[in-house]
Formats: structure tokens, C-alpha cells, sequence
């Protein structure tokens, strides 16, 4: 996913301001609604129903320790007995190690939107995760539209683009003109395919199903895990349901400005993408002795340039193009666990071996049904949680404008959230103001929001402004200097010991505190395995 951004220069000023600032306005209290109700309605009956689980289908592919359940929500929440769908969930019991006290259910949402959670009771035996799942039931489950769950599809996954794939930096009238008609067909596709329940995939539709799998959980009060565009959903909970949260991690979170969601969140990514591409140029400028790409970021481009040239002509192992290429070397900004690999790639193509790169970069055809179904879900939601510009001159002018100062991102991702200009929904939502409860309601109890300093995917000061809008309650762990999108979770120990003693003692460090980044990767070969042990410990965050 691509959710939010925001200018990391800003981060000094906005710490300045947030020391005088308080909370956000309070929010106001959401007026009954056909909705509302009928969540309240649907909630009701999953307390009384509960949750059968079961071993898992096959097509999970989960172990035999983690079991399945279906959860029956409504399409349409104004109409709680009229269509359902059903959610799929997986959960493996807290292990009670050392005697610990079982303390409920631990829900995870790794983002997205259009990410499943399915696999999150998997990571319950891994060091950084054990205490926690010895006192936690770890469940997981795949949002509507996603996997199982009432998949969404817009387009036939044998009909999306097959490699080479071309991806301009600075796309000419005649590219720009043909992503547009990409972009309608995909938003048709969308439509026809979805019909009628197309406008019901919504963040406020998420908020909705998982106050429902929380009544299904025989919880209470919420114990909740979100990452990257799982902040938001986290947030917007809170927002509306402040007396059924308990403790909340927020880790690397989206700007919840309701003036950002989501059109100038993205614009924002554009900058903060080009810090972490640069991250990513200047590690490697740094061990030149090893992959001899340059000793300078500057120079290290000149040898990304050469290599993407060479693509544009000839791609690489016959199916990696520019777009290609640009999607293996965008995750350099998400995660610093991949610039050993992709270090050695550039440098083996520019010694006359591709077979790294197209390795590295080539999609993989038995996932393209669930890379369509990511794009569809990421799409449905954003298109439908807010208005966007309609007019291709906005889109252009402020990607134009962008690309002149940030061109890494910039126009793929203008790209890939085009469809939303034509989207066929008319009633779009308006983003919910994410806030402490009013004077009168339940306040939020203590929240943690996890950050690192330069990330990329979501920046910095989202984390400042969504602590701001939660209030004094909410208390924010900063990793300094570090940019890996999902901090907690077996990458930073001083963050994952701030995580665990929140989630099991409720307690945090103080208002503000910082974490010294953790160690980047060494420079290591192709065929040094060790340096992705760390990858497989860590939860994905879309």
C-alpha cells in the first residue's frame, strides 16, 4: 500500500508546536445513524453467537495450531438483515508460558487497505512476540474484500499488464493520455464486477466489522494491533467507539487529517520516498568497496540510470522492464532489510549477469490473483473514503509540480490512484475527525503510537498529528534517524520492550520517548542468506 506522508522537514517545527498545542478539538459525537445501529444490532448478535472455530481450510495454509472461524457481518450496516458477508478469521490461543494470566484477545491489522491478517497467529512463537502471545489469544482475520472475505476484483488477474511493464519518470502527453484511459477502465472494471456493493468497502465499514469481531471475540474492550494504514482503521475506532477500546498499538501511522485522507496524504508520500530512496543510495555509496555502484548517492544513480536504460532496451530476463525495475527498488524505501540484495543486483547486471535482477523484480504469476485483489481492496476504499479531484489538470499540475523535486514515486503512484478521479461511486464518505471523545463521553484510556523518524510510506509528522488528535492519553516511542516502514516486531528491541510492556501492563515510558535506530544491514552478497532472517520475523506492513 501507499498510504500517507507528509514533508519530514516539518518534523522540528510541528514538535515545537505540539509542545504548546493541545489536543485536537474534541470530536463531536457521531448522531445516531441507520448505520450505527445497525453495527450496534450486529454487534448484539455476534456477542450472543460467538465464534465457531475449526481447522483451517486448506487454501489458509496455516499449521494445525491456529484455527478458523467465519464471522457474518452485513454488507450494507443500514440494513443489518439484509445482505451478509462473511470474514474470515484465524486465531491460536495465548500460551499462558511462565504462568501468565490470559488477558483476551489480541486483534491485527497489517494495513493496506487491502492486506489480510490471516497469518498473524503465526508469529506468536517468535522471540519478539512470545511474552506477549503468552498472555494474548493472537488473532487475525482478512478485512472485506480481502482473500475470502467477499472478494473484491476489478479486472481478470490474467488481464493485468504482463511484464515488461513501461513506468517513465517523467511520463510524455502521449503516456499520461493512455494511463488515463488505464485508469477509467479500471474504475468500469471496478464497478462491474462489485455492482451494488461496491460503495460499501470503507474504512467506516472496516471500523464497523471490527467492532463486530470484537462482540464475536466475547471482548468487551478492544485490545488492538494496526500498522500503516491499520493506524487509521485503529484510530477511527477510537474515534467512534471510545468506551470499547483497552490498549491500542499504532505502529507507523497515517496523517488522520481529515484535509490529507487521502489525496494530499499520497501527494506528501512523494518527498518522503525520495529521503528514502536517497537513504537507500547513500548506504550503498558507503560500502563501494563491495558493490562498486559509486561512492556518492549522485553517483550510485548514474549506475540505477545505467541499469534502467538497459531494461528500457532490452529487459531483463525477457519480462523486467522500467516498471518493473522501479517496483523492486521501491521497497528499498519500505524496508532496509533489501538493500543488501538489490546492491548485489544492480551491481551483477552491471557486470554482465541479469539473472539477480529478474530474480528480484520478476511479479510472480501464482500470485496475481491476490496482487489483483490487493490493488482492487486498496483501491475500493480509498476512492470510496473521500472526495478527490475529478479534473486531470489538479492531478497534473500537482504531480508535475512534485516530480520536479521528488521523481521517484511520484507518477507511479498518481498512477496507481488515478481511478479515484473517475470513480463511480457518487456518494463518496467524508473522512471521520479522528479525535478524543467529547466532555460527557468515556475518555480513551492509554494508547501507544510507534514511529520511525524517516519513513517513507508514512512520515513522521502523521504520527505527531495523529498523537495530537488522541490526546494526552496517546504516548508516541520515536525511532530516531531510522526509516523502515513497521517498527515493532522484532526489528528495534528498544521498541518492541516500550510494545510489550504497554500491551501487557498498560503502562508506557512517558509521553515522548526515543529508541536509537536499529543497525543497518552489513554489505553481504547474493548468496548470504543471513541477512533475511531478520525479514521473516517481522509481520508485512502494506
Amino acid at each position: 500500500m501507499r498510504t500517507t506522508p507528509v514533508r519530514h522537514a516539518a518534523a522540528a517545527a510541528a514538535l515545537t508546536l505540539l509542545a504548546t498545542a493541545s489536543a485536537a478539538p474534541a470530536a463531536a459525537a457521531p448522531a445516531p445513524d441507520a448505520e450505527s445501529a445497525g453495527a450496534a444490532l450486529a454487534a448484539r448478535r455476534a456477542a450472543a453467537s460467538g465464534l465457531d472455530f475449526r481447522t483451517c481450510p486448506a487454501v489458509e495454509a496455516l499449521p494445525g495450531p491456529v484455527r478458523c472461524a467465519t464471522l457474518r457481518v452485513p454488507l450494507d450496516y443500514a440494513r443489518p438483515d439484509g445482505p451478509q458477508i462473511s470474514l474470515t478469521v484465524s486465531r491460536v490461543p495465548a500460551s499462558r508460558a511462565g504462568g501468565a494470566a490470559r488477558q483476551g484477545a489480541l486483534v491485527h491489522n497489517p494495513g493496506g487497505p487491502g492486506a489480510s491478517g490471516m497469518y498473524f497467529p503465526l508469529l506468536a512463537p517468535l522471540p519478539a512476540w512470545q511474552r506477549i502471545a503468552a498472555a494474548y489469544d493472537f488473532v487475525g482475520y482478512a478485512p472485506r474484500g480481502v482473500g475470502r472475505s467477499a472478494p473484491l476484483s476489478c479486472q481478470d488477474p490474467a488481464a493485468r499488464a504482463a511484464g515488461p511493464t513501461r513506468v517513465p519518470v517523467h511520463p510524455s502527453p502521449a503516456d499520461k493520455q493512455r494511463r488515463r484511459a488505464d485508469a477509467r477502465a479500471y474504475a468500469r472494471g471496478c464497478a462491474e464486477r462489485a455492482g451494488a456493493a461496491l460503495p460499501h468497502y470503507t474504512t467506516l465499514n472496516n471500523v464497523r466489522d471490527l467492532h463486530v469481531l470484537r462482540a464475536a471475540l466475547g471482548e468487551e474492550k478492544l485490545t488492538f494491533a494496526g500498522a500503516s494504514y491499520g493506524t487509521y482503521l485503529g484510530a477511527v475506532y477510537a474515534t467512534r467507539y471510545p468506551a470499547h477500546v483497552r490498549r491500542m498499538v499504532l505502529d507507523s501511522p497515517v496523517n488522520p487529517d481529515p484535509a490529507r485522507v487521502w489525496y494530499r496524504n499520497n501527494l506528501e508520500q512523494a518527498p518522503a520516498f525520495e529521503r528514502r530512496w536517497y537513504d537507500f543510495r547513500a548506504w550503498v555509496a558507503r560500502h563501494h568497496a563491495a558493490y562498486g555502484l559509486g561512492s556518492t548517492p549522485a553517483a550510485v544513480q548514474t549506475s540505477y540510470e545505467r541499469v534502467r536504460k538497459a531494461v528500457a532496451r532490452a529487459p531483463a530476463g525477457g519480462n523486467i522492464g522500467t516498471g518493473e525495475l522501479h517496483a523492486a527498488y521501491l521497497e528499498t524505501a519500505y524496508r532496509d532489510e533489501v538493500w543488501p540484495d538489490r546492491a548485489a543486483a544492480l551491481a551483477a547486471f552491471l557486470r554482465g549477469d541479469p539473472e539477480p535482477l529478474a530474480g528480484q523484480a520478476a511479479p510472480d504469476p501464482a500470485a496475481a490473483a491476490e496482487a489483483e485483489n490487493t490493488t482492487a481492496v486498496y483501491t475500493a476504499v480509498l476512492c470510496n473514503d473521500a472526495p478527490w479531484p475529478g479534473d486531470w489538470e489538479t492531478w497534473d499540475r500537482d504531480h508535475t509540480e512534485l516530480a520536479r523535486t521528488a521523481p521517484f514515486e511520484t507518477w507511479s503512484n498518481a498512477f496507481l490512484n488515478l481511478p479515484c478521479a473517475s470513480w463511480p461511486v457518487r456518494a463518496r464518505q467524508r473522512p471521520v475527525a479522528v479525535g478524543a471523545p467529547p466532555a460527557g463521553l468515556p475518555r480513551l484510556p492509554r494508547t501507544l503510537i510507534v514511529a520511525a523518524e524517516r519513513d517513507g510510506a508514512t512520515p513522521y509528522p502523521g504520527a505527531l498529528e495523529l498523537q495530537r488528535r488522541l490526546g494526552a492519553e496517546a504516548a508516541l516511542v520515536t525511532e530516531k534517524g531510522a526509516g523502515s516502514h513497521g517498527v515493532f516486531g522484532g526489528r528495534n528491541d528498544c521498541v518492541d520492550r516500550h510494545v510489550e510492556r504497554y500491551l501487557l501492563t498498560g503502562d508506557t515510558s512517558g509521553w515522548r520517548v526515543t529508541c536509537a535506530p536499529h543497525p543497518e544491514p552489513a554489505p553481504v552478497s547474493l548468496d548470504d542468506r543471513a541477512a533475511r532472517a531478520l525479514g521473516a520475523v517481522l509481520p508485512p506492513v502494506v
